[in-house]
């Protein structure tokens, strides 16, 4: 059994690792390369950080679906386990791989662009954002919470309908561009505020990387729980959304004849 499973394990990091160097990497792009101009668009801004994110989920999950099923996110790993059978013995082991893959993505992007952040943040007080996520309103936690959870919720809703036969599904090879999609409009419509993390892995394993390398106010060491909203917040939302999909679609769905 743990013959099969090591490969799934590394299917799981290496699809994290593509998925953050793609969404870490734009970010950089976007916050180290301004030129303090007000308003000024770096590099496409927000924009280009949704499109980012949501290209390297689809990267992530055609290089990975058919080793591992391509969860790379501890909400869709635990939502699959509650609602799908996927087996409970692998759900740690899935949630470890992609937090190793997560952290590695993000010391690679660190090593690539490190003149930038020195030039930027020469003591590193005020980049860990680059790697992970800070809620717009710190004095007001259930609002990133909340956001959280609604952001995730959309995104195992959709999920479970692209995924489900008795549906509508995409062709095989598609439902990685319209999950990728998905992922595009929930960082336009809900991106704004706790960062849009919506996988545990996606903002826990930078975040114990910027600790490592030494970042200051990285919502990890301070003491003020910030790490705590992007794990607790998605795997909330994805059961809420995993089972509003049962509860309210799959139900009614009458299976396709064979």
């Amino acid at each position: 059994m743990s013959r099969r499973l090591w490969p799934e394990l590394i299917a799981e990091m290496f699809g994290t690792f593509v998925l953050i160097l793609f969404g870490t990497g734009v970010v950089a792009m976007v916050v180290l390369f301004g030129r303090g101009i007000p308003g000024e668009l770096v590099h496409g801004g927000f924009t280009n950080i949704t499109f980012a994110w949501g290209l390297g989920v689809t990267m992530g999950i055609y290089l990975t679906a058919r080793v591992s099923g391509a969860h790379l996110n501890p909400a869709v790993t635990i939502s699959l386990a509650v609602f799908r059978g996927f087996p409970w013995f692998k759900v740690g082991p899935y949630c470890l791989a992609q937090t190793v893959g997560a952290f590695l993505a993000a010391a690679l992007v660190y090593l690539n662009y490190r003149p930038a952040f020195l030039r930027t943040d020469p003591d590193l007080s005020h980049t860990a954002g680059v790697f992970t996520t800070f809620p717009a309103f710190p004095e007001l936690p259930m609002a990133g919470f909340l956001d959280q959870v609604v952001g995730t919720a959309l995104l195992l809703l959709m999920i479970f309908a692209l995924s489900d036969e008795d549906n509508l599904p995409p062709a095989a090879n598609l439902a990685p561009v319209l999950i990728g999609l998905v992922v595009v409009a929930i960082g336009m419509a809900f991106g704004g505020m706790h960062g849009y993390a919506i996988n545990p892995a996606r903002d826990f394993g930078p975040r114990l990387f910027t600790v490592l390398a030494g970042f200051r106010n990285n919502g990890l060491t301070e003491g003020t729980g910030v790490f705590l909203v992007p794990i607790a917040g998605p795997i909330l939302g994805g059961l809420l959304g995993g089972g509003a999909y049962d509860l309210l679609i799959r139900r009614y769905l009458e299976p396709k004849a064979l």
